[in-house]
């Protein structure tokens, strides 16, 4: 009698629990999410310090704190997500020193729905701004 009790019990639960409609998870946009944070360190590694850093949200329209974000967001998406196709040759036409005082650029975030953290240490501004000369998505 007891099983019999549990078992009309737990119909009767679930009956109930469809009349009150139960909220399924759907997806609320069309886009999936992209919400990123770049940021220029110096130094390399867990001790950096952060100079500057800008937001950027792509889906579904381009917006965040970044000065240019339909540039920025234009270049994310020419790299399909692969983030080193950010860094370019360096200009041949620049000559930096030679002496080592790192900057690091990471992005971190959420980029087509997929978690993003990378990172890229330069051997000094020099060479970062010869790197990601006419880079968008730095150009904060």
């Amino acid at each position: 009698m007891r099983h019999r009790f549990a078992a009309v019990s737990a119909a009767a639960l679930l009956c109930l629990a469809g009349a009150t409609g139960i909220a399924e998870a759907k997806p609320t946009s069309l886009y999936a999410p992209s919400a990123m944070v770049f940021a220029v360190a110096k130094g390399d590694g867990d001790t950096a310090t952060v100079l500057r850093a800008s937001t950027l949200s792509c889906a579904p329209s381009a917006q965040g704190t970044h000065p240019d974000p339909e540039a920025a967001c234009a270049a994310l998406n020419a790299t399909d997500g692969a983030f080193d196709q950010l860094l370019a040759s360096p200009n041949q036409n620049r000559a930096c020193p030679m002496h080592y005082d790192p900057v690091t650029v990471t992005a971190d975030g959420v980029w087509q729905g997929s978690r993003v953290s990378w990172k890229h240490t330069f051997g000094n501004s020099c060479a970062m701004n010869a790197t990601l000369n006419g880079n968008a998505v730095f150009a904060f």
